[in-house]
Parts: C-alpha cells; structure tokens; sequence
C-alpha cells in the first residue's frame, strides 16, 4: 500500500522475515533466486491431520482438561463415547473432540446432564454435513439445543442466549500446539514457505491474485503467521476493500503486537481518513517497535501538522532527514523546517 500521503499512486508494500533476526526485506528476489528451502509445495505437509487422527483419553485430557474420570462418567453416561480404534484401543475422533468441548461448556454452565445430552445428539447428527471445511464452522448453543453454523447455513433452530459459541477450526488448532507440537512446526514451516513465494508475486497486478491464495493457504496452515495477515491485508487495500484490510491488520496485531507494519498501515488508513488523531498512536506504536521506520515518521509528522500541532511535527521531520537524507519526500521534509 502507500506509505506516504501524495506519493503519485505508487504503492509499496512491506514485506518481512517472519521469526528471530528478522525485518524487512531490503530487496525482492526472482523465482529463480529462490532457495531450495522457500521453495515449498503447496500442499500440507506429511504430518498427522487432526481431523483425520485418533486421540486417547491422556491426550483428550491434557488438551480439554478433562479428568480421566470426568471422561469416564460421560463416556458411561452415553454423552460422549470414543468412537474410532487406535492401536486396538478405543480412542476419540476429532468429531469427539467437538462433541467433548461441547458438553464441557455446558456443564460449565450449569445445564442440565438431559439437556446436555440432548443437545450433543442433535450435534452428532450435524458434524457429518459440515466437517470440512472447517474455516467457518462454529458451534453453538442456548442450553437446550445445539446449531452447527457455516457459511452453508444452520443445521438446528438456534433461539436464546448463547452459552456457548466457540469455532471448530480453533479446536484444530489446538490440538496441533498441544498434542502434535512436531506437526505445528511443519506446518508453520510450510506455511512460511508459501509467504515467502506471496511476497515475490504480490506486487505484480497479473499475479496479485496468485500471491493472495497464497496468503490465504499459509493462514489455513498456521493461524499464527501474522505478517502474512498484513501482506495479504496490503493487497485487499490495493483493490480498494479497505475494511477487510483494516481487519488483517487488527488481526496480526492480536498475534504480534510488536509489529511495526500493521500498525504503520492501520495509522496511514486513519490519515487518508482525514483522522489525524487517531493515526498518531498508530504512528508512534510503529517507531517504537523500529525507530528506524523512515515512513512512520513521515506520516507521523504529517498527522501533527494535520492537528495543527507544527512543535511535534518538527522533530519527526528532522528524524525523516536523519533516516532518508535525500529524495523528493526529503524535499518535502525541508521546507516544513
């Protein structure tokens, strides 16, 4: 996106390393420059898949924080039985899982063990519709009955409040950070590896497209990418859905606050706004995390002086010049000295 106002519609878009000793990437290289490590196969890697594996009872209660005998009473109760074999043994499914999580937060609440009971048998009915995808299926309940929503429809009249509402797809998640650890790092491994081959596309408007499916399957893979949600939030404000980016930007902060680029970004859609004061802590949130952002200055300087307050706007303009000693924006700088 732009990163300083009145810059003649040339874009820039940042890109980063993802992890330690990382930043900014000084130069774009070519697919052909790529290493043999970024260049990933799209697909997922060859790991367990949580939808597709077995669980035991250990397991369950180290991810739901079940006791084993919690477990055992809802498995007696006919509640919540392991429905699948691993090893000879029984063991719980991923759709378990669900049903699990499920009963757990209704008990929370204090729900009656029929009611409990009732409402995890009309979910067991549902999953089977709505199992994949995963990216937009949520569970949840008013106490008595239970609603499989996605973006295909409801599976069960849903009315009252919710005492439950929780996406299945963070189940899956958690079950790779906690009981498949080894998976989760070939995951994000892959997952960094197709952010990688995004930020070399995403600038080109003949293979934006390409870079944002990218983006988008480095996120199904690791929620946790947060530079990816910013890039891809870059190309949503290049094709003018400045809503959608504002929420990726929202997003990689809730992962990684520290991040410098989402909240430059988040700042500069404020100052074309016409919000001055609201664009001055995004600003000031992105030095912090790297004072030597020449951008976050700029546009720092320029919401000042959109307050009307020159005083403050001065020394951003002289750490500008510090930074960008030269240049048509280092001009620019000057004359407001």
């Amino acid at each position: 996106m732009g990163h300083k106002n009145h810059r003649g519609g040339t874009d820039k878009v940042i890109h980063v390393v993802f992890g330690p000793g990382g930043g900014r990437l000084p130069a774009r290289a070519s697919k052909g420059d790529l290493s043999a490590s970024a260049q990933v196969a799209v697909a997922l890697p060859d790991t367990r898949e949580p939808i597709t594996d077995l669980f035991s009872g250990t397991e369950v209660s180290s991810l739901l924080g079940l006791s084993a005998g919690r477990l055992r009473s809802l498995d007696r109760a006919g509640i919540v039985s392991p429905t699948g074999r691993r090893l000879g043994r029984r063991a719980y499914t991923f759709s378990d899982l669900i049903a699990l999580r499920t009963a757990q937060a209704l008990l929370a609440c204090r729900v009656r063990l029929r009611d409990v009971t009732r409402a995890v048998t009309a979910l067991k009915r549902s999953l089977p519709k709505v199992t994949r995808p995963l990216s937009e299926l949520r569970i949840a309940s008013d106490g008595q009955k239970v609603v499989v929503r996605s973006q295909e429809g409801s599976y069960e009249p849903f009315t009252g409040q919710m005492l439950l509402d929780f996406e299945v797809k963070s189940l899956r998640d958690d079950v790779v950070r906690v009981l498949r650890p080894a998976a989760g790092k070939e995951r994000a491994k892959t997952a960094y590896g197709l952010y990688v081959r995004a930020s070399q596309l995403d600038e080109d408007a003949a293979t934006m497209k390409e870079a944002e499916a990218l983006y988008r399957q480095a996120l199904e893979i690791d929620p946790w990418l947060a530079i990816a949600y910013t890039n891809l939030g870059n190309i949503c404000f290049r094709k003018g859905d400045e809503e959608d980016a504002e929420k990726l930007y929202q997003r990689a902060l809730e992962i990684d606050g520290d991040q410098p680029e989402a909240q430059y970004n988040l700042g500069y859609i404020m100052l074309e706004r016409g919000c001055a004061t609201e664009a001055i802590p995004r600003f000031v949130a992105a030095i912090k995390a790297d004072p030597k952002f020449a951008d976050a200055y700029f546009n720092l300087a320029m919401a000042y002086e959109g307050t009307g307050d020159a005083a403050r706007a001065r020394p951003c303009w002289k750490h500008y010049l510090e930074i960008e000693p030269s240049g048509t924006w280092a001009e620019i700088a000057r004359k407001h000295l």
